[in-house]
This record gives structure tokens, sequence and C-alpha cells, in this order.
């Protein structure tokens, strides 16, 4: 069986957030449009599916380190700021979209809660595998070809 181990991550979230997209339990809230990532971005987000390419990269991060916290999400989201002509500085990424992204993720029941933070749940391991089968298979077809 493919798990998502096995296939490039990049084109494996940039899927998982596809299919979250239809997902009506994931959606953009109203605040999220005009907000920052965090302190190391100066603009909200270009991409437009942006929040769904978040969600679809926190489910993968909770796959292979979880159980995960909001503040280790913080921290591999974070980076380093501009601060003029001083030195840079890493920081977090913004706690409040990792909290939200989280409590979606676990309406979806893809995540669930635990004593120690996030883990994958049952439906969401499948979820993430079966994505990660049908990116092998159809690359798997483009090689044949």
């Amino acid at each position: 069986m493919t798990t998502v181990y096995d296939v490039p991550p990049d084109k494996l979230v940039k899927k998982v957030g596809e299919k979250l997209k239809k997902n009506k339990a994931i959606s953009l809230p109203k605040w999220a449009v005009d907000v920052k990532k965090g302190a190391n971005t100066d603009l909200p987000p270009q991409d437009v599916d942006w929040w769904w390419v978040r969600c679809a990269s926190a489910l993968r991060q909770i796959y292979l380190h979880g159980p995960v916290g909001v503040a280790r999400l913080r921290t591999y989201y974070g980076g380093r700021v501009n601060r003029g002509a001083k030195k840079e500085r890493f920081r977090e990424a913004s706690g409040k979209i990792i909290r939200e992204v989280l409590s979606q993720l676990e309406r979806a029941g893809y995540v669930a809660k635990t004593k120690r933070g996030r883990k994958i749940s049952p439906e969401g391991q499948k979820f993430l595998d079966n994505t990660a089968h049908e990116l092998k298979l159809a690359h798997a077809e483009l090689k044949e070809e």
C-alpha cells in the first residue's frame, strides 16, 4: 500500500488541498481574507487557495509527526523576521490560523484530540494514503507514456 512517505510532499499537499476544498467542514473564515500568516510576512497570501493548502500541509505534518500541538506547528510554519538594520530573528507563525485549521480538521473527522496534542484519525490516515496512492498511479501512467 502506498503511504504519504512514497510521494513528493508538494504534489501531495496540492492534491489534498484540492480535495479538502470540496469538503463542507473546511472553509475559509471571513477574517482569513486579510490576515497575514505570521510576523515574517509583509502581506496577506496572494494564493486564493492558501487556506486549503495550509490545512493539507497541517494534516500531513500531523500524519508524520503526531501527536502535534499548536506550538510545534507554529514553529514549523514560522520564519525569519526582517527587523530593519538589526539582525533577522525567527518568529513563530500565527496561532489563530493553526487553531482554526486544527478545529476544522477535527470537525471533518481527519484529526483526533489527545492529551498530548492532535493525532491523525484512522479516517484521516486513510484519506491521505488514498490520495498518495492516486498520485503514485498517475505518476506511473505518465512514466509509461
